[in-house]
């Protein structure tokens, strides 16, 4: 045959492999594309379905306050069922589990983890333990269903590249917390800070673009809303800043003795405790309940649920809380933690911070109130998540207000420092190993320890 013959014939060969990975390639961006549709269409239904669990509980307390004293143990224990009988993978946040999933080349074992029917039971779990007057959020479980909508979505795709998982797992979670919050650059910072160690060229394209894209999916069903309104606070360099070493010093020592007590706690109880809550988890999932009902009755039951609307009010300066709210909100959140049921500690978080800033705040005339609850907010979220970045961004766009960006860094990064030097094991990254030994996957799946000199790393 004639050399030329052979050429064309190559060169047709090679334009028919080009168009078929071209056409590959498509059809799988399509197929990314929708599952990021999917997650913020999901995202947006939990919402809901967790603001209806929240109304419910609002027409109980309408009835009498007195019912939660049954309410509240009989939903955290048959919560605690459920995740221990059927949905083992479903407890606790969600985000340990994203996390743990980066880090495991099993992919039977992370097929199990992100499963479907462990994404679904998570919302339905969570909204059980909303309507029980948990004090915990939906933001954390949102990470682990956006997780599996996308590894689900990756797997129908045909992919079996661990790196190319590993990076739809990611985008899966940043998306999930960028729906959540309607804080698309939250989302993005949250992928990088939260879930990854560095911002890999790779498969930064994917998380882009599915945080984008599930970001839209949010706004276009419920609004181009932000989560806490409008607040137009500064803090002027000057006097004012001495709200920023308070609020950084105190959100510091709060957050990492939490942060601190609860990697403690994940651990084990020793003693007696401890041996009555391994026997007994559905009893002393109960007993949790009951104790958060009393502080709910005590508190006229400001301490239910997310703790949005206090947070809300104590941002915007719309409604008066007592000096004690943040202390009986911390309480409750930790004891919702330690009942073992799923639920998530960002919106909590938020709830907690506010309620420390607008505390402070009456001491601190020379900076306007709503600066400070701003950066008591910032602080202790980022104190307990120890991802200073994160706390800033979502705090920023969560009220729309760029102003106090210098401020609420600083705050954010002093809140850091102060909660390292109580608690050395970021909370999620600590979390996350602890679930990869009760999965069975042994140590050296684990991630690593984080490196006590790095702002950005992974965690809870």
């Amino acid at each position: 045959m004639h050399p030329s013959v052979n050429t064309t014939l190559e060169s047709l060969h090679q334009f028919r492999d080009l168009a078929r990975n071209g056409t590959l390639n498509w059809r799988r961006k399509l197929i990314y594309w929708s599952g990021a549709v999917l997650v913020g269409l999901v995202a947006v239904g939990f919402a809901e379905l967790a603001d209806a669990a929240s109304h419910i509980r609002s027409r109980i307390t309408h009835i009498s306050p007195l019912l939660m004293l049954v309410v509240a143990p009989v939903g955290l224990a048959l919560s605690t069922w459920l995740t221990r009988r059927w949905f083992r993978g479903a407890q606790g946040s969600g985000i340990p589990q994203a996390i743990a999933c980066l880090h495991l080349h099993d992919m039977m074992l992370v097929d199990r983890i992100l499963a479907v029917r462990i994404a679904l039971a998570k919302i339905f779990l969570t909204c059980l333990g909303l309507l029980a007057g948990a004090s915990i959020g939906r933001e954390g479980p949102t990470v682990q269903v956006g997780a599996s909508i996308m590894h689900m979505v990756g797997r129908q795709a045909g992919m079996t590249n661990v790196t190319g998982i590993h990076a739809l797992i990611k985008a899966g979670g940043a998306a999930g917390v960028a729906a959540a919050f309607n804080t698309p650059l939250a989302g993005i910072v949250f992928g990088i800070e939260e879930l990854a160690r560095s911002f890999e060229q790779r498969t930064s394209g994917t998380m882009l673009t599915c945080v984008v894209i599930s970001g839209v999916t949010a706004i276009a069903l419920m609004g181009n809303y932000t989560y806490f309104g409008h607040t137009y606070s500064a803090v002027p360099v000057g006097a004012s800043w001495l709200a920023v070493l308070i609020c950084g010093v105190l959100g510091g020592l709060s957050g990492g003795m939490f942060s601190a007590l609860l990697v403690r706690v994940s651990r084990g109880v020793p003693g007696r405790m401890g041996a009555f809550i391994s026997r007994r988890p559905v009893l002393f999932a109960a007993l949790c309940g009951l104790v958060l009902a009393i502080i709910g009755v005590v508190s006229d039951g400001i301490t239910y649920g997310t703790g949005y609307t206090q947070a809300r009010d104590i941002i915007m300066g719309s409604g008066q809380y007592p000096a004690y709210y943040f202390v009986l909100k911390l309480l409750a959140t930790f004891i919702s933690y330690c009942s073992g049921i799923p639920g998530g500690l960002f919106a909590p978080s938020l709830s907690i911070g506010a309620g420390m800033g607008g505390w402070v705040a009456q001491f601190l005339p020379h900076t306007t109130s709503g600066a400070v609850v701003l950066l008591g907010t910032v602080a202790y979220f980022s104190a307990v998540t120890q991802s200073p970045l994160t706390a800033t961004v979502i705090v920023m766009e969560m009220c729309d207000n760029q102003q106090i960006t210098l401020a609420l860094m600083a705050s954010a990064f002093l809140a850091f420092g102060v909660s390292r030097a109580l608690c050395s094991h970021a909370l999620y990254s600590a979390l996350a190993v602890r679930f990869l030994r009760t999965t069975g996957s042994g140590q050296k799946n684990a991630p690593a320890a984080p490196n006590p000199d790095s702002a950005s790393h992974t965690n809870r």
